[in-house]
């Protein structure tokens, strides 16, 4: 199904359902990825479409598609949710780490207004309901400009650092910290670790290996349970190997003595890089290499050539886990921006609530374990 109507006299915005459609948008999608500074990778096509395949239900996908002149200025990749509430939610999912539109720096103001406008005819009965967008996301632009009720309310913590060199990280350390990680990279040019970057033709074999380390270095421990999953792993291995031609995403092999012994992805845009998911052998942490430290510094390469002059992002993810603290990186908090019309305003203040109890109860499931751990 295709809706079209005109948002601006120069403007055709339209809603797009049919998944075969959604397909043939790569490469005006992917120019428009590249023109929006904003965009982090879980907004290519390849990261979207290959979501979709894999956890995308029938009949629910909803594209609000912004043109001029014919090429595409602005896009919204949403599908339709029925419970808890009926609302539109982001394409991705909690696979996904931060959520967005799409708007053309070069034109973004009209876009934006035509986008918004689009927007609020698709969710004629349902709320707009985008989580994790990331502080300075395309989607602010909306949200400034909607007409009808809208609240913003915190969502995941992030923690972030700059995009520079391993030694650049080094150098924000204190001094004895510095001279700690300085010894574990000594240790690891000791052990004989050597990477690389795997080619598009070899990402496939690639991840394969690095979903078979994650099974093993997380075995007997609580793992998330995505990871292990078959649609999980043909999402992978659909969506890598464009982003790797695309520029969007590397993979990079650790050998020892010529074996495997770790396999990173990490996903690029222009000013954002995301250290995404890893695999490495137990054995690495039995010969005193520190794993974390090693990824790290591939990481920090990536981020450096991908994001010139160190004005872009490297980005830990979502998770406030302690050992990512020993960078000292900034916490950011991402947003959860909620939009509705006149007429779903009880939709707003049913999610609203909702949010609130679930904050609640985290926070008693919090102060219970420092009781406990005390």
């Amino acid at each position: 199904m295709t809706a079209t109507y005109t948002a601006h006299p120069a403007y055709t915005a339209e809603l797009v359902s049919d998944e075969d459609a959604f397909a043939a948008l790569g490469p005006a999608w992917e120019r428009l990825h590249e023109r929006c500074a904003a965009a982090t990778p879980f907004q290519s096509h390849a990261w979207l479409h290959s979501w979709w395949l894999s956890y995308g239900r029938p009949g629910r996908l909803r594209l609000v598609l912004v043109r001029a002149g014919g090429e595409l200025v602005a896009a919204a990749p949403l599908m339709l949710v029925r419970r808890p509430l009926p609302a539109l939610v982001p394409l991705g999912g909690p696979i996904s780490d931060y959520a967005d539109v799409l708007l053309d720096d070069a034109d973004g103001e009209r876009a934006a207004g035509a986008l918004t406008r689009g927007l609020a005819e698709a969710a004629r009965s349902t709320l707009i309901d985008f989580r994790e967008v990331r502080p300075g996301g395309a989607i602010e632009r909306v949200y400034d400009r909607w007409r009808g009720p809208r609240r913003a309310v915190r969502d995941s913590l992030g923690l972030e650092l700059p995009a520079v060199t391993m030694d650049g990280l080094v150098a924000r350390l204190p001094s004895h910290r510095a001279q700690r990680v300085r010894a574990k990279l000594r240790k690891l040019d000791a052990l004989g670790v050597r990477r690389r970057a795997v080619g598009p033709e070899e990402v496939d074999a690639a991840l394969g290996r690095l979903l078979e380390l994650h099974r093993l270095q997380w075995q007997g421990r609580k793992v998330t349970a995505e990871h292990v999953r078959p649609r999980f792993r043909e999402h992978l291995v659909r969506a890598v190997g464009p982003m790797v031609r695309s520029g969007n995403a590397v993979v990079t092999e650790f050998r020892i003595d010529g074996e495997v012994v770790a396999v990173d992805l990490t996903l690029l845009s222009r000013n954002m890089v995301g250290c995404y998911l890893y695999g490495a052998h137990p054995r690495l942490r039995e010969r005193k290499a520190d794993v974390a430290v090693m990824l790290l510094e591939a990481c920090a390469e990536n981020a450096a050539h991908a994001c010139a002059g160190g004005r872009g992002t490297l980005s830990l993810l979502r998770g406030d886990e302690p050992y990512k603290h020993h960078w000292r990186p900034e916490r950011v908090a991402n947003q959860r921006l909620l939009l509705a019309r006149r007429r779903t305003a009880p939709l707003l203040t049913a999610a609203l609530c909702d949010a609130a109890a679930r904050q609640r109860g985290k926070e008693v499931l919090h102060r219970w374990r420092d009781r406990r751990q005390g």
